[in-house]
């Protein structure tokens, strides 16, 4: 039942980026891309392939960067274009200070969570009442959401320079939320590590055409009909996405190296020792009250990071570029994400919102991810993608995530830079 769903996710440290070789001969378009083959199917497109997935009306443009391999905006701009700036320039434009990770000031963060989390609970357990549960719910599960991204901190090292320290810290918060620590920390290390590619991405990544029609209808429906995308993260965890195969859970996934099986082993233990302990309150404060103080806001954790996440990397106005083979490459990947604003929350969920430089540089601490961006902007140019401002809460973003869900379906099994498509049946069929 896991594969009904998307993975949910954010490595350690970046690999080295591969170099770029721009073909004398480009394609440029000028609507959306399809793969490049005579088609009979339903959408009736007729098809062509030439490097990239490309639309009808397709261009030959010698050594014109702004129109490369597929989508232009309506700008000129090509999202898809190689970077006139490297990662050490972008690196070198970031204050010194920015790097420096403060054990003492993350643990500050760790202790007003946990404060705010107890209080909150102490609260609602007190006025047990229908108009504070509400409340309650929505504030409590954006506060495991806090204690995840501070957790997610640990595991890519931003957190402290203490290994130790990391470990400890990340099983205690992760293990709180029902998340073994080092099977994510592993996996979303991949994640980072091969941001934007089709196949190799570990979080949110577009499915293939050939995946995609493989799905049944009832299967497909679930994939891209809200509110069932943002339950998929505990699903994820105990069987990754379509296509691939693993749990989070289990040591010989091939998620993890044979020197990693202690480590996930090791949190899978914690994570069942949670588990126990929330069957044993149940004994002790009844299942009713377990599930009103922990079950429920674990459910809106579950809603955020799953709508964080893909938002992170869905959903922008001008569709996007996914690379395979040689146009990949970690910058190139890494530009394809995208910041969020999320208002009130910002603070709250520790500015994982400022997410282009943390996927570049995901050893930045959480504190320092906005003066970072700030710094960067310039070298970026119009590679940064400026997040629309959300005063006091990000309901846009809600906005977002239907109309992404009803367009970004699959991407063609051909073509090293592609661009989601929209598979009109499902939209028409979700319609009755």
């Amino acid at each position: 039942m896991a594969s009904i769903f998307l993975s949910s996710k954010c490595g350690l440290k970046p690999l080295a980026i591969s170099s770029y070789i721009n073909p004398t001969t480009r394609v440029s378009v000028s609507s959306f891309p399809v793969s490049i083959k005579s088609s009979s199917s339903s959408s009736n497109l007729f098809r062509l392939t030439i490097k990239a997935s490309a639309p009808v009306g397709v261009q030959l443009v010698e050594k014109d960067e702004k129109r490369v391999d597929g989508f232009e905006s309506e700008s000129g701009f090509n999202p898809g274009a190689p970077p006139p700036f490297t990662l050490a320039d972008i690196r070198a434009a970031i204050p010194k200070h920015c790097w420096v990770k403060d054990p003492w000031r993350s643990m500050s963060y760790v202790l007003r969570d946990v404060v705010v989390v107890f209080g909150l609970a102490a609260v609602a357990a007190y006025f047990n009442n229908m108009v504070v549960w509400p409340l309650y719910w929505f504030a409590q599960g954006t506060m495991f959401w806090a204690l995840f991204v501070l957790g997610h901190d640990c595991g890519h090292g931003s957190f402290s320079n203490n290994a130790k320290l990391n470990s400890v810290v990340g099983h205690l918060l992760h293990s709180s939320i029902l998340v073994p620590y080092h099977g994510w920390r592993i996996s979303h290390r991949t994640h980072h590590q091969n941001h934007g590619h089709v196949e190799n991405d570990e979080s949110w990544h577009p499915l293939s055409e050939k995946i995609y029609k493989s799905l049944d209808t009832a299967t497909r429906m679930l994939r891209f009909t809200l509110p069932f995308p943002m339950l998929a993260f505990p699903l994820y965890l105990w069987g990754r996405s379509p296509g691939k195969k693993g749990s989070h859970y289990h040591p010989g996934s091939d998620l993890f190296r044979a020197n990693e099986k202690t480590d996930v082993i090791m949190s899978t233990v914690c994570w069942s020792a949670m588990v126990a302990l929330l069957v044993g309150l149940s004994f002790v404060m009844g299942p009713l009250q377990v599930l009103k103080l922990y079950g429920i806001p674990y459910l809106g954790f579950v809603v955020w990071l799953d709508l964080v996440t893909y938002l992170h990397h869905h959903g922008h106005e001008d569709k996007l570029p996914w690379y395979r083979g040689k146009e990949w490459g970690y910058l190139r990947g890494g530009l394809t994400t995208l910041d969020r604003d999320y208002g009130w929350i910002n603070n709250i969920h520790h500015d994982i919102g400022t997410h282009v430089i943390h996927h570049l540089f995901p050893q930045i601490p959480h504190y320092h991810l906005v003066e970072a961006t700030k710094a960067a902007k310039p070298v970026f140019g119009k590679y940064y993608r400026e997040p629309k401002k959300s005063q006091p809460l990000p309901f846009h973003l809600l906005g977002l995530l239907a109309s992404s869900m009803k367009r970004d379906h699959y991407v063609s099994d051909e073509g090293d830079v592609v661009y989601y498509q929209t598979d009109p049946k499902l939209t028409d069929d979700s319609r009755q």
